[in-house]
């Protein structure tokens, strides 16, 4: 177990967390974030490879059915005419197009396959990030971004599975991806919503939205 880093979220202390014959972990002591010893993170070039292995078909009815958590309840939050952004979409945007199907149009940034930086100076009703925060580098200065494009009014809809405890991390196959850096969990959230006076609710088991009061 290497030295303990600070929260790449927070930028509090950490410590020791869980270990693998992979990677340390380490957990925020403030915000609760888990996240990799920062010197096991992938390389832009490595982070590329792997997500190009993605098999995530618009046809395929049951990825739709997985992106569906997410959609479902937030059609119900959104006036007619509301835009959105599908941060991290993708080479394979699908959500967008469920959205675009049921009425709502979205713009598509991903740094990889959809670098599209003028999507980035724009503000949206709604935000979605879909399997997309656990890969991020930067929480500490992507997260605040995407808040920051939101209008009042508007949700910030994540989807990324929950830390539990260290007994079930210890055995779960999510942080065996390597491109998977940061794990939330509830707490995680919860700080996110009292520093940025949001109105939290878990849609899901990983559907996290994140709403911004109308007079911000």
């Amino acid at each position: 177990m290497t030295k303990p880093f600070h929260c790449p979220l927070c930028h509090s202390s950490s410590s020791a967390y869980s270990s693998d014959k992979r990677r340390d972990y380490f957990q925020c002591s403030h915000c609760s974030l888990v996240f990799a010893d920062p010197e096991t993170w992938p390389s832009a070039k490595q982070e590329r490879s792997e997500y190009e292995l993605h098999e995530n078909e618009a046809t395929d009815p049951g990825y739709r059915a997985f992106l569906s958590r997410i959609t479902d309840p937030l059609k119900k939050k959104l006036i007619t005419d509301a835009k959105g952004l599908d941060f991290g979409c993708g080479p394979g945007p699908t959500l967008s197009l469920i959205m675009a199907e049921a009425g709502w149009s979205m713009a598509l940034y991903d740094p990889f396959f959809h670098p599209a930086e003028k999507a980035l100076t724009q503000t949206y009703d709604f935000i979605t990030a879909t399997e997309v925060i656990e890969h991020i580098h930067q929480p500490d200065v992507w997260l605040p971004k995407l808040w920051n494009m939101i209008e009042p009014g508007g949700t910030l809809a994540l989807m990324t599975k929950l830390v539990i405890d260290q007994t079930a991390f210890s055995r779960w196959h999510y942080k065996n991806d390597p491109t998977h850096v940061c794990f939330y969990s509830k707490e995680t959230f919860q700080y996110l919503a009292e520093d940025w006076h949001a109105s939290l609710s878990f849609e899901a088991q990983d559907v996290i939205f994140l709403s911004k009061p109308k007079d911000f």
